[in-house]
């Protein structure tokens, strides 16, 4: 009985399995001995888009958020910084908190009077959406 004895290895390799696969495209390199640390590229952050007729819409929603109400802006074209601007002219002007996520604006209020005031005041036209 002369038997031999392989190694993980070599079993794989005689089982067609690949020892070392290539690298996946949009896999994370942290470490490379050609040129060292590589900086990951960071995410581009989302503008909003407009509609076609240029009315920014309003809805009131309370999904998800513990029953208070909220009012998202949707349809304003520009960039984040651009959103940004808007949003913190409309926090002041209706005295409550906001943000911008993924080209929406969010108020936290249910002052929709108001909202829709302030944006008249900064020259956009808004439509309500929504039930």
């Amino acid at each position: 009985m002369n038997r031999k004895t392989l190694s993980l290895a070599d079993w794989q390799q005689q089982a067609g399995k690949n020892i070392n696969p290539a690298p996946v495209a949009g896999e994370d390199l942290v470490y490379s001995t050609d040129s060292g640390k590589i900086v990951a590229e960071k995410p581009v952050k989302a503008e909003g888009q407009a509609y076609a007729d240029g009315k920014l819409r309003l809805q009131r929603q309370t999904k998800k958020r513990g029953g208070k109400a909220v009012i998202l802006i949707s349809g304003m074209a520009g960039s984040q910084d651009e959103l940004q601007v808007v949003c913190k002219a409309l926090k002041q002007f209706c005295a409550c908190g906001g943000s911008v996520k993924d080209g929406t604006i969010l108020l936290q209020n249910d002052q929709r009077a108001q909202v829709e005031a302030a944006l008249h005041k900064l020259g956009y036209t808004t439509v309500w959406a929504g039930g």
